[in-house]
């Protein structure tokens, strides 16, 4: 079950799994859209807002009925805002919050009820290098992605408490992906920090997926050197903080050169 599987790295991550072998339930708000993805991909696809804990535990209940148990639960889907902190409005921090925390919470916990029950299964959360450290520009985002990660670490952690050992919880954060999320932030200043790694194709991001929900690990980075490189910012926040113009500076060179991709073609 994916949840964002419209487009994007949903759609990507929905078709590398299905390409795995998976028989895959896509769901997104736009049930035209993700009922379009979902067509080569075996059919099955449902609207859901991941903000409704009573729709999502109805999803849960129908990919479990048709598949026999539930396998892998992927919350994918979230919001991207850029800007100082100071510069959106409640409802908008609201909102963010709501889709990319309490809507990976309700997802989590809605496939996990099953999930203990049936003794067997894994969540996979999609959060992002800004659940490491917070770049300037996105404190919104990454807030909601840093209780995202601390939820998740800590949910593993109480299942192994109580017992469960084949009930797993992932955490894959990658570094900035080229989706539409960004397509449209390349003249954005708030958005800088987005372009100054490696700016990933869905399909890289959406392979490395697939490999984690066969064999779970409680963090991945993606690269690899991008996390150790975030992991130290975080353990050295006065020197991150002191960085920023250079971070600035960075992602804007990085926003120049996909613009120029963008207009080559």
């Amino acid at each position: 079950m994916v949840t964002g599987a419209a487009g994007g790295l949903g759609q990507a991550v929905a078709t590398a799994l299905h390409a795995d072998g998976w028989p895959v339930l896509l769901t997104d708000l736009d049930a035209g859209a993700v009922a379009a993805v979902a067509a080569p991909l075996g059919g099955w696809s449902r609207p859901l807002d991941v903000r409704d804990e009573a729709a999502c535990a109805a999803v849960v209940a129908e990919a479990a009925d048709r598949a026999g148990g539930l396998g892998l639960w992927v919350n994918n889907a979230g919001l991207l805002v850029t800007g100082p902190s100071w510069s959106h409005d409640a409802a908008t921090r609201r909102r963010v919050v709501e889709v990319n925390t309490f809507g990976a919470m309700n997802g989590t916990l809605a496939a996990l009820e099953l999930m203990r029950a049936q003794g067997w299964g894994h969540v996979l959360n999609v959060v992002s290098l800004a659940g490491l450290v917070a770049p300037p520009g996105e404190t919104i985002y990454a807030a909601s992605k840093h209780a995202l990660l601390a939820f998740s670490l800590g949910t593993l952690a109480d299942l192994r408490l109580a017992g469960h050992r084949d009930v797993h919880v992932s955490c894959l954060c990658p570094d900035g992906i080229w989706t539409p999320m960004l397509h449209d932030r390349l003249d954005d200043p708030g958005a800088v920090a987005s372009f100054t790694g490696t700016l990933l194709s869905p399909q890289r991001v959406a392979r490395r997926a697939a490999r984690l929900a066969r064999h779970p690990r409680p963090v991945v980075t993606l690269p690899r050197w991008r996390g150790a490189q975030v992991r130290l910012l975080d353990a050295l926040p006065g020197l991150a903080i002191r960085l920023g113009p250079l971070v600035r500076a960075a992602g804007r060179v990085g926003q120049r050169r996909q613009r120029r991709r963008l207009e080559r073609g």
